[in-house]
């Protein structure tokens, strides 16, 4: 075994100019324009953030201290961690218009091994983080319900625990309650006990189906979705500003330091959006002049949401009667406003809905660059022959986060999504230093201003937020070492040997094209 051959061969770049020529010669249809890009990008961090995890990050969890009023500074540092990122995404993707986000990136700069670990990091933000927003849907849909229970039956308005949460939820709830677990759910022959959380199955298949017609019906439909939950944030600001009290601000900042930090490190769930901008990069019309401004965009309407529902939701309700699950619609009712509450949760089932849908629109877009470049089978990549989309991943995508939901806790893969966040966005600024001094004649439409500060504070942010929330997420922070090793795995019994056949394929071509000539 050639050692020195294997690490050449895994520090093979791509070359820049191939992967652009790959993109011009997509089989996608190019048809989103900068609006679409934005409502990708508002629908996949306005609706993580303010509808799944803002919550937790006011409160705390069990294994974070919460931010209490003093969020509105965790979300200024999240904010300003990810400007630098979103410069270094809007310059990086301006440059390389190509599907597959920081994975292309990264094979444009860092090599093959690199390339396939930031994949399969990608799928651990999308595939895995979509797992907490399917159960935070099926958690506003039953809250939705329960509006009706005078008018529709109670098999509908309080269905069975067992037909909305994953086993594992099942069993500590009958040993919190004292409850014996054939009581609560039915056993397969007796022994396997069932449990599934039917509704987040429902809506990821039927998701499934609106991606595979196209990414144009899907992103109309998720931009309907995305117009009716910024009319229901607006008007929860625009109404609890009414109620706030000045009280509930204090202590402003109950943890200290550690809170606040922690309240940053949860709300970068929410700005995986920048990445899902930059995965449709092959669908846009003109992506090297809407991609930025499509990221950017984001960013400032998003932060200044973020904000604004902050003040208000800590104004109206003291820290210790904030809800997780629910936070905004629980905000409503405890102010005695119970038919605005019902609307909250309309605005929640819509924003989670955009998610969703932007979250596997962007898995798909990533295992098909992956597919491009060899690392899994080619079959997996056939785009479907009337609606110019690639089904199998699509489906293979929308399976994968069925089943990982039926065993996977939530609060965990909400913080491994969140580590996934923060490699991807440090591999971004670390891709823009490294092409400006290997190709620094290329054409740029956009540039980081300040380079290198930016890019170099962007990494400093980032990291100093990823290893400071190591000490208090003990679970989180052994899983992620653990997925990183199953794809280093992957990549050496697998996707290496796939690389070199692909190589030796194209070797035995060029002989034959040498003799037609």
């Amino acid at each position: 075994m050639d050692i020195k051959k294997i690490i050449t061969n895994a520090l093979k770049v791509k070359n820049t100019d191939e992967l652009i020529a790959a993109g011009k010669k997509s089989e996608f249809k190019k048809t989103l324009n900068v609006f679409d890009l934005i409502i990708i990008g508002i629908g996949a961090v306005v609706g993580t953030g303010i509808f799944t995890i803002i919550g937790t990050a006011i409160k705390g969890g069990v294994e974070n201290a919460g931010a209490g009023p003093a969020i509105i500074i965790s979300m200024f540092l999240a904010c300003i961690a990810c400007v630098f990122s979103a410069l270094c995404y809007s310059e990086i993707a301006a440059m390389i218009p190509v599907a597959g986000s920081a994975y292309t990136y990264t094979y444009a700069t860092m090599g093959e091994f690199m390339a396939w670990m930031v994949g399969w990091i990608l799928m651990l933000e999308y595939a895995i983080g979509n797992i907490t927003v399917a159960c935070s849907w099926t958690g506003y849909l039953v809250q939705f319900l329960k509006g009706f229970k005078h008018i529709l039956p109670a098999f509908i308005t309080n269905f069975p625990l067992w037909l909305r949460n994953d086993y594992r939820f099942m069993f500590s709830f009958c040993d919190k309650y004292g409850l014996d677990p054939h009581s609560q759910m039915p056993y397969i022959f007796g022994k396997i006990p069932l449990a599934i959380n039917l509704p987040s199955i429902i809506i990821i298949l039927l998701l499934t189906i609106l991606l595979i017609k196209g990414v144009k019906e899907s992103t109309r439909f998720a931009g309907i979705m995305v117009g009716v939950n910024m009319f229901m944030i607006t008007s929860f600001i625009v109404v609890g500003a009414f109620y706030v009290k000045p009280e509930n601000w204090t202590p402003f900042a109950p943890n200290g330091f550690e809170g606040i930090f922690m309240g940053a490190f949860l709300i970068f769930f929410a700005y995986i959006g920048f990445d899902a901008i930059s995965t449709t990069a092959e669908e846009t019309e003109n992506p090297q002049r809407d991609l930025p401004r499509a990221i950017l965009g984001t960013l400032i309407i998003c932060t200044i949401l973020y904000i604004c529902v902050a003040l208000v939701l800590t104004g109206t309700v003291p820290l210790n009667q904030i809800d997780i699950q629910a936070p905004i619609a629980h905000a409503m009712r405890a102010v005695g406003v119970n038919w605005f509450a019902g609307l909250i949760s309309v605005g929640a089932l819509c924003a989670l809905t955009s998610v969703l849908l932007i979250y596997q629109l962007g898995t798909t877009r990533i295992l098909y660059a992956m597919s491009r470049d060899r690392f899994l089978p080619k079959s997996l990549r056939l785009i479907h022959k009337k609606f110019r989309t690639p089904h199998i991943l699509t489906w293979i995508s929308g399976i994968i986060v069925i089943i990982c939901s039926l065993f996977m806790d939530l609060n965990i893969s909400a913080e491994l999504c969140n580590f996934g966040t923060f490699t991807s966005f440090i591999i971004i600024c670390i891709a823009v230093l490294i092409l400006r001094k290997t190709e620094p004649d290329r054409y740029r439409p956009f540039k980081v201003p300040f380079y290198p500060l930016f890019p170099v504070l962007g990494i400093i942010t980032c990291s100093v937020l990823m290893i400071y929330s190591l000490g208090s997420l003990k679970t989180s922070s052994l899983y992620f070492p653990l997925w990183l090793l199953i794809g280093f795995l992957i990549y050496v019994t697998y996707g290496y040997g796939q690389k070199r056949l692909e190589e030796r394929v194209k070797l035995q071509r060029q002989p034959k094209k040498h003799a037609q000539v």
